[in-house]
């Protein structure tokens, strides 16, 4: 086995606050309990859950790292007993709890997946955070199939590439609203079948033309605020609608009669704090269903841009501006 550094250099939250607050440390390099592996980081993802733990709104689960960071991709260089299906050498990319932002990084074997073939690691390490939020949610939650219509917020963003790709791919007529007419072409590049601007138009009101009053099936928000109702109104009799988010707050009023006519269910949830054997219950799933489809280059997933580990407040001004397409990583020197 390969002699480990004592230290590693990291990006930590040293305050609650603004991109600034993401400060260049040293921290000891984690041991692999049982069931771990120790991955020497290629590439980290950034993703909406790290700007709201470094605002103080989301703090991370108990025994987690209080560092950022929740996928990485990279070699395997230990691993803690009991770690199954994975050696040290092993090529992977891995959600983990927290501490994605560092050189080193411990998650546990379950949540491990090699990495796709024909993907960069860069390209890799894009992949766990929002995979396995899309497919938890819009296919075992809400149960997706073939032919029904789909909606997901927030088109451009890593969940909304990786949903749009993954519903078209299983069948679906995929809906999805963005902020311009240049991110309505980026995603319709990406097999989205009607793109609606939402400064130009109500989403609900053009689904409501689209489908001629039928609505969608399922919905995939993670918006909140008044989308909570629009969502209602936009969606079908028997329609499935799942909250991951509420970036623009909660909704105070709404009307539960739409609900209860149209026998919706809305329904919600995170994926951080569930537990090690329900992550890997997901992990298999996408091992078995995407991963072919990542390998043969049916799906991939869109990278926006890279910043190196000591850039990681760039990083986050970049999440933050809603200008991006796609995923945002940060990579290391390795």
């Amino acid at each position: 086995m390969q002699k480990l550094p004592v230290s590693m250099s990291v990006v930590a939250i040293s305050e609650a606050g603004g991109p600034d607050v993401l400060q260049l440390e040293e921290r000891p390099v984690p041991e692999p309990g049982a069931g771990d592996v120790l991955i020497r980081v290629h590439a980290a993802g950034v993703n909406r859950p790290d700007v709201l733990q470094r605002l103080g709104a989301y703090p991370p689960p108990k025994g987690a790292s209080d560092l950022p960071g929740l996928e990485v991709s990279g070699e395997i260089v230990a691993c803690g007993e009991d770690a199954r299906d994975h050696k040290i050498g092993d090529m992977v990319t891995a959600l983990a709890p927290g501490g994605g932002y560092a050189a080193y990084c411990k998650v546990p074997a379950g949540h491990a997946l090699s990495a796709p073939q024909g993907l960069t690691m860069i390209e890799a390490a894009a992949l766990p955070e929002t995979f396995f939020t899309v497919w938890s949610n819009v296919f075992d939650r809400c149960g997706l199939s073939g032919g029904e219509r789909f909606l997901v917020h927030g088109g451009t963003s890593g969940i909304g590439t990786t949903a749009i790709q993954l519903a078209k791919a299983f069948g679906a007529e995929v809906f999805t609203t963005v902020g311009s007419e240049e991110k309505a072409e980026a995603v319709r590049a990406l097999g989205a079948d009607h793109a609606i601007v939402y400064r130009e138009q109500a989403f609900e009101k053009a689904i409501h033309e689209i489908t001629n009053g039928e609505g969608v099936n399922v919905i995939l928000d993670m918006v909140g605020g008044d989308y909570v109702e629009r969502n209602w109104k936009a969606a079908a009799v028997e329609g499935r609608i799942c909250q991951i988010a509420t970036l623009n707050g909660l909704s105070e009023k709404v009307n539960f009669s739409r609900l209860m006519v149209k026998r919706l269910t809305h329904t919600g949830s995170t994926l951080r704090p569930r537990s090690d054997a329900f992550k890997t219950a997901i992990a298999e799933n996408l091992k078995a269903r995407v991963w072919p489809m990542l390998e043969s280059g049916k799906i991939k997933p869109v990278m926006d841009s890279t910043f190196p580990l000591s850039r990681a407040a760039d990083a986050h001004r970049r999440m933050e501006s809603s200008e991006h397409i796609g995923k945002i990583v940060l990579t290391m020197e390795v």
